[in-house]
């Protein structure tokens, strides 16, 4: 099976990352560049791809690495 059928695995951690840095997402969005709505799908974990650039500048604004913001659920 592929993975469109079963849903994505990758979790996107951006409501912890925030809540620990006392940043809203209207904040963030502003400072990385993005809309509020693309941001928002981003946090939903919508999001089908993201922008190394995109990754970056929020790794950036967050003082965090990829890691932080990304994580794996095995099945």
């Amino acid at each position: 099976m592929g993975a469109d059928s079963e849903g994505t695995k990758i979790v996107i951690k951006l409501d912890d990352l925030l809540h620990d840095r006392r940043m809203t997402l209207t904040e963030l969005a502003e400072r990385v560049g993005l809309t509020l709505a693309n941001l928002s799908i981003l946090k939903t974990g919508k999001a089908k791809a993201i922008r190394f650039s995109t990754l970056e500048a929020i790794c950036r604004e967050l003082d965090c690495q990829p890691g932080d913001l990304l994580g794996y659920e095995a099945g």
